[in-house]
């Protein structure tokens, strides 16, 4: 057996309790990460997404992966694993990712409306942006830009993506 022994009591948890219980300990070890997604395909094959309240380095990936891979057995369970960071295109899906986009332009989509402005701020309960638009003057021709804002409550979300400007 490498690294570690492994305590007979695990030998009895599946291969996604031993995961779960393996990702948890890694990521209290490390309290500025967070889990945004894992799964465990039938093939055994492992894939376990995170994120940073400071972005997610290189070092935090490879962390995580060793404090998963170093605690499995091989001989008990044959798996690949894979620890990457959440990219853009994942959108926002946990309430931390906000607060670290706090500044940048979103694309948020709710059940009744899409909205694309500026995060300028987060609470607890949903987000705050601004954007700029042209109206109709009130009075005479023409148009006025004015600056529009919108609170969104995170449970009426149902996608958020940063947009990314060149």
């Amino acid at each position: 057996m490498r690294g570690r022994e492994v305590p007979s009591f695990y030998l009895f948890m599946s291969l996604k309790d031993n995961v779960e219980r393996l990702l948890e300990e890694a990521l209290n070890e490390r309290p500025s990460l967070f889990l945004i997604n894992y799964k465990i395909h039938q093939d055994n094959s492992i894939e376990v997404i995170i994120d940073g309240d400071d972005g997610v380095k290189v070092e935090d990936c490879i962390a995580i992966s060793r404090a998963i891979e170093h605690n499995l057995d091989r001989e008990e369970e044959d798996f690949s694993l894979q620890v990457m960071s959440a990219g853009v295109s994942e959108g926002l899906t946990h309430i931390r990712q906000y607060n670290k986009n706090i500044g940048r332009k979103l694309a948020v989509k709710t059940q009744e409306e899409k909205l694309e402005g500026e995060l300028i701020s987060t609470t607890e309960e949903g987000i705050t942006l601004t954007w700029k638009t042209r109206e109709p003057k009130p009075v005479g021709k023409g148009k006025v830009t004015v600056t529009k804002e919108a609170y969104v409550a995170y449970e009426h979300i149902v996608e958020a993506k940063v947009m990314i400007t060149f």
